[in-house]
């Protein structure tokens, strides 16, 4: 099960503040628009998205299509085969993606602790 391109989806209070905080780190931003409140950074092989006034809590992002940076990949397994694959091991879905349609989806479940995990395929 390829599950693709992992990062952690920061919700964040004050965007300008976790990005100054995350650039000390060593992170750069690499895409995003902060008039939007949103930005991705990054430090080497890490990733980490600060999103304001979004979604409550900081979400564990997967994106199947994608490399680490947000490149397109030939080969990978698509976001509703994922999603099978995932209802067929007991995994219940908070959202789910519509397995009548091709290309960009998403789906949502959520662990054990309540921590959200989000496939989204951009491709």
């Amino acid at each position: 099960m390829e599950l693709g391109a992992f990062s952690v989806s920061l919700s964040v209070k004050d965007i300008q503040a976790s990005k100054s905080f995350y650039q000390k780190l060593g992170f750069q931003v690499f895409m995003g628009d902060i008039a939007q409140n949103w930005l991705i950074l990054k430090n080497g092989n890490c990733t980490i998205g600060l999103f304001q006034g979004m979604f409550e809590k900081n979400i564990l992002t997967f994106n199947p299509g994608w490399d680490e940076n947000a490149t397109k990949i030939d080969s990978f397994t698509d976001i509703r085969e994922l999603q099978r694959q995932l209802k067929t091991r007991g995994i219940d879905m908070q959202t789910e993606a519509d397995e009548t349609t091709s290309g960009p989806a998403s789906f949502i479940l959520v662990d054990p602790d309540g921590n959200p995990l989000l496939f989204d395929q951009h491709v």
